[in-house]
């Protein structure tokens, strides 16, 4: 097939089109019907710890470990893979790895169970890697697909395609749960009906994944190859050599440098709000029974879903007016309130405001943020390591972010310091974007 020209809109909503058909993940998998399915099993066992890696550790621990473990991994291998394609010109060939991976072991989540622990958490680890690495190799494309004046809108179609079909497959899959016997799903030895319906909506994960990424492999480029005269046996090392390559350069873009600061910062809460808020209303709302508490975590989720599809598309507008830094400016502003309000949140609707909000301004920093960091690029073919370099940033500020909150949560006995303590971080970032010099001021 003939490679697509830049900017055409097949090619746009081809890029676009790999949120539809990853996002599932982070919504399924991540925030909604596996946090209930993994505690189901310790009630169901009647357990609160499982011996693994030669102790006895708790549920919550030993899925924050397992999380950590996999950003650990996912920030080592990305600028391992980064050198490896750039030097064969072919990046297309590790988003297909990694997405199949990752769709793979949402499927293998069918056989977890707690006594098969190391297999079930092989493939929870290896689904986060999946969606994290092929979703950074994604983000790669965009300054290659996209040219300025069209990365703000595409960016943010994308996020909002991905809210809209997790949001489908949610519906899908928690009906499954909700009435397993209309689906035919039956309890029997093997187990309880919700809990096998639970299973096959990963299974449903896995397959929707695989399945619709076809449409964007089929008109995405396989990429640039870089132009280096470094020898074959250097390849592996190449991508580290390449961040530090980037960081080099930062020192002559100060824009991008001081961009990239204060996205650090403020990225590292973002993402712990995003990893914890589940785990969050379940411990510090009054839910009353244990049915109350999952229909309103789910029903959270999908407020923050469905509210996030018009976020993304309004601040693309915003941005438009007011210009990329600024409208970050606002957006980490109301972040930081929500966390102020997030202390004193009691009731299901208190939760469900603040729901929200973060649906509001979820999708619109995820989008603008990744679409302000591929205009502040400079004239490059090396795509792949720069936004190796984003990536690998995210993932350390993740890493750091959840350290530091589960450090605080248990230091202090309360997950309501924790979020208060998020509100530094935003702070922090609104100040180091005030410090983003404008295009005027720019040498």
């Amino acid at each position: 097939m003939k490679q697509l020209e830049k900017g055409s809109k097949k090619l746009l909503n081809a890029w676009a089109f790999y949120d539809w058909a990853n996002s599932v993940y982070s919504l399924v998998i991540a925030s909604a019907i596996f946090p209930i399915f993994y505690g189901a099993l310790f009630r169901i066992a009647d357990i609160e710890k499982v011996s693994v890696f030669g102790g006895d550790i708790s549920r919550a621990p030993l899925i924050s470990y397992t999380t950590s473990l996999a950003f650990v991994f996912i920030a080592i291998v990305t600028p391992l893979i980064s050198g490896v394609a750039d030097y064969l010109g072919n990046k297309k060939i590790f988003m297909k790895f990694f997405c199949y991976l990752g769709g793979a072991s949402c499927i293998g989540l069918y056989w977890f169970s707690l006594e098969h622990i190391y297999f079930s958490l092989a493939c929870y680890f290896f689904g986060l890697v999946g969606f994290w690495v092929s979703f950074a190799i994604n983000n790669s494309y965009l300054p290659d697909i996209a040219f300025a004046n069209q990365q703000d809108k595409i960016s943010a179609k994308g996020f909002s395609l991905g809210y809209i079909g997790s949001v489908i497959l949610l519906l899908l899959n928690l009906a499954m749960v909700m009435k397993p016997d209309f689906f035919g799903i039956t309890t029997d030895e093997s187990g309880a009906a919700e809990i096998k319906a639970m299973k096959y909506s990963f299974v449903s994960v896995g397959i929707w994944w695989i399945l619709f990424s076809q449409y964007s492999f089929y008109y995405l480029p396989k990429g640039n190859k870089k132009e280096s005269e470094s020898p074959k046996k250097n390849v592996v090392l190449n991508g580290f050599k390449e961040l530090k390559l980037v960081w080099n350069q930062l020192s002559h873009n100060v824009k991008l440098k001081r961009y990239l600061g204060a996205f650090f910062v403020y990225s590292m809460a973002v993402q712990t709000v995003m990893l914890i808020a589940t785990y969050f209303g379940e411990e510090e709302i009054a839910w009353g029974t244990d049915a109350e508490r999952t229909m309103g975590l789910i029903v959270s989720i999908l407020v923050i879903q469905v509210v996030a599809i018009l976020g993304a598309m309004v601040t693309a507008r915003v941005s438009r007016v007011f210009g990329n830094v600024k409208t970050l400016i606002g957006i980490n502003v109301i972040w930081a309130i929500i966390c102020v309000y997030a202390y004193f949140v009691i009731t299901p609707m208190d939760f469900y405001i603040a729901a929200g909000f973060v649906g509001i301004v979820m999708g619109g920093i995820q989008a603008l943020s990744r679409s302000t960091y591929s205009k502040f690029l400079p004239e490059t073919k090396d795509t792949t390591s720069f936004f190796s370099f984003y990536d690998v940033a995210e993932k350390i500020g993740i890493i750091i972010g959840t350290f530091l909150y589960g450090f605080v949560a248990q230091f202090t006995g309360s997950m309501r310091n924790a979020v208060l303590f998020l509100f530094v971080f935003f702070f922090i970032g609104i100040v180091l974007l005030f410090r983003v010099p404008k295009d005027k001021k720019e040498a």
